[in-house]
């Protein structure tokens, strides 16, 4: 058998990815009990810079909030957003009206396409206890064909995403069938909507001390491990540690032994997309000729305007987890 292994690398912040994807953050914030206005019950004046929050020493961040922790309104064009919220929730709120909270292991699917803008906030609900957050946001790319599609915004509540549960291990399948087990549908315009590009994000939970095999893949995909958290593991004779990206031979089963803590992955693969990518902050194309007319019709148009209140828009404290579709659909989900 072939080593499985073909590279590993550290994880900083944001996470090194392949084509298609263009890259993946990972948020662990233990905030602390709310103020009944959904920020943090805690001074906010001394040792944070206050909209530009990113210590990655703190037990948890501001990021651009200024009163609630969390990502104010902001542009998107030319690609996707998968925002995986297993622990906490996010007030979604956009330049289509659309808006959302969702959490205790939800996904939202966003296709920014020709141009969208949109908030992305942390409100703190619970006064009585701490408010821990933990989120992924993975940036899947659109190929030229692609780029401009209409925006499109779409839910996966937690209770309807596949979890195929194991001998050790439970493995959610937020896109990517795994088996014979097929998930949720992605969104329509999205790379992953072709089952011959063989995206996959798999979120893998492996229980300690035991073993745990991955099958194998496509030889035509890029497929990438991130071991965020647990013990040491051992892959064939080879010993890695937690907060390690792990690059695949896609044609191989992968055995993993577990160590002393229940190890915790994240797994993205897919075809590549293999055209070239332009990238200025939250605009990816294709050539800098078309970052630099995406910039522009953002400052004319700002991709429709913002509609909301405040640039950082969170919703009622009471509201449990719902989404506002463009068209006026509203879906409603009770806490857990």
């Amino acid at each position: 058998m072939k080593n499985p292994v073909l590279q590993t690398f550290p994880l900083s912040s944001p996470w090194q990815t392949l084509d298609p994807f263009l890259f993946s953050v990972y948020h662990l914030d233990h905030y602390p009990k709310g103020n009944g206005q959904m920020g943090p019950d805690v001074s906010l004046l001394e040792g944070r810079s206050l909209g530009s929050d990113f210590n990655p020493n703190a037990d948890w961040r501001m990021y651009h909030g200024q009163t609630i922790p969390g990502f104010p309104y902001h542009p998107h064009r030319g690609f996707e957003t998968i925002t995986i919220v297993n622990k906490g929730f996010c007030d979604h709120s956009d330049s289509l009206g659309a808006a959302g909270r969702f959490g205790q292991g939800d996904v939202q699917w966003m296709t920014a396409g020709r141009g969208v803008q949109h908030s992305e906030m942390f409100p703190l609900l619970k006064d009585e206890e701490e408010n821990p957050l933990e989120l992924f946001q993975i940036w899947l790319n659109l190929p030229k064909a692609s780029k401009f599609v209409d925006p499109h915004f779409k839910m996966l509540w937690n209770e309807d995403i596949p979890i195929v549960e194991e001998e050790n291990a439970k493995i959610k399948l937020v896109a990517g069938t795994y088996k014979d087990i097929t998930p949720l549908s992605p969104a329509p315009d999205s790379w992953a909507a072709d089952p011959e590009n063989e995206v996959a994000v798999w979120n893998i939970h492996v229980n300690a001390n035991s073993e745990y095999t991955l099958p194998k893949a496509g030889s035509s995909v890029n497929r990438v491990l991130y071991f965020y958290d647990g013990d040491e593991i051992q892959i064939g004779d080879k010993k890695i540690n937690p907060n390690f990206g792990i690059v695949l031979n896609p044609t191989e089963e992968v055995n993993i032994k577990i160590g002393s803590e229940t190890a915790h992955f994240m797994l993205l693969q897919g075809k590549p997309i293999g055209e070239p990518v332009a990238k200025y902050g939250p605009f990816v194309m294709n050539t800098q000729e078309e970052i630099q007319k995406a910039m522009e019709e953002y400052r004319l148009t700002q991709f429709g305007g913002w509609p909301w209140s405040h640039p950082d828009n969170v919703h009622d404290k009471e509201k449990g987890r719902f989404a506002l579709y463009p068209d006026g659909n509203l879906e409603e989900k009770p806490f857990h």
